[in-house]
């Protein structure tokens, strides 16, 4: 561990190995800025652990890893994104069959409340969610969710007075 290297040790360390290094990370991105990224967390914790900036082959392999790491990452968010598009794809929008006047209200009024009760409202009633069910897919608290429901059938209650 090296601690008399300077601020302009780093930064010239830096500029020597960046484009080295950006090009290094190319081979696990598919753009410029992704492997820019990838270099600028990997310097960052290669200067965090102090590691001597002589120790070129130790700064190859923190990049590598970094990109490595960001590729597992990328994987993992695009499997976790396709199982809920799959899970989505089991909740539906309120649809009404037969439309009549109150029913065309009700769609109506539920259009217009903000897009956080509607969302409560629509995975409650329509999906049959309970609470904690909805909290975790919207990451909210359940006292939240039923905070927003709450309101939400407030609102339509109001909505739907002046047609009962």
């Amino acid at each position: 561990m090296e601690s008399t290297l300077t601020d302009e040790d780093w930064k010239t360390c830096f500029a020597q190995l960046g484009p080295a290094l950006l090009l290094f990370a190319r081979r696990w991105t598919n753009s410029r800025a992704d492997a820019e990224d990838i270099v600028q967390d990997a310097f960052v914790r290669f200067w965090r652990r102090q590691h001597s900036i002589e120790n070129r082959a130790l700064l190859y392999a923190t990049v590598r890893s970094t990109a490595l790491d960001r590729l597992r990452s990328d994987q993992r968010r695009a499997r976790r994104e396709a199982a809920v598009a799959l899970d989505g794809a089991k909740h539906w929008e309120p649809q009404f069959t037969t439309l009549d006047e109150g029913q065309q209200m009700l769609a109506a009024a539920v259009e217009r409340l903000p897009d956080e009760q509607q969302e409560v409202v629509v995975l409650k009633i329509w999906n049959d969610l309970t609470f904690a069910e909805i909290a975790q897919i919207l990451a909210i608290s359940p006292n939240t969710a039923a905070s927003r429901y709450r309101y939400a059938l407030s609102a339509l209650k109001k909505a739907m007075q002046p047609y009962e």
